[in-house]
């Protein structure tokens, strides 16, 4: 023994971060969203008449009172939140959202099915007029070829 030396290596700590649990993690939360979001978005399909008006901006969601072709009504506060409503409750929903806005004026649309009759949307004119609304607008697809 006496010309060896004995050297001890000291291990080096490892300084990389495992990602396999957070790879894990997130794939399971992107099938979580992409199972859900074609369930977050509620409504019915409604086929509007067409027109070659113009688009209107808006700052806020307007709401929107919906006529499908059987005459029923369907309200849609915000964006993506449509429920079935009576007459009556229309009335008594736009009528709350009015007296909220104060001096802003609600924005408030009318999206008829082209295959309905005209009277239901008389009739949701009229309950919007009797609520408060000043102004009703009508809603309508854009023609094929229109200019925007």
């Amino acid at each position: 023994m006496s010309g060896t030396v004995v050297r001890r290596r000291k291990r080096k700590l490892k300084s990389e971060i495992n990602v396999v649990p957070y790879i894990d993690v997130m794939l399971v939360l992107l099938i979580i969203f992409m199972v859900t979001a074609p369930l977050l978005t509620l409504g019915i399909d409604v086929d509007l008449p067409k027109s070659n008006a113009k688009s209107i901006e808006t700052k806020n969601d307007p709401v929107v009172v919906q006529i499908d072709d059987k005459g029923n009504f369907f309200l849609a506060v915000k964006a993506g939140s449509n429920e079935a409503v009576s007459k009556e409750t229309l009335a008594t929903k736009v009528g709350a959202l009015v007296k909220q806005n104060g001096n802003e004026k609600l924005q408030v649309y009318i999206a008829g099915d082209g295959r309905s009759n005209y009277q239901p949307v008389m009739d949701a004119m009229n309950i919007l007029k009797d609520a408060g609304v000043e102004k009703v607008g009508l809603m309508s697809q854009p023609e094929k070829g229109a200019k925007k």
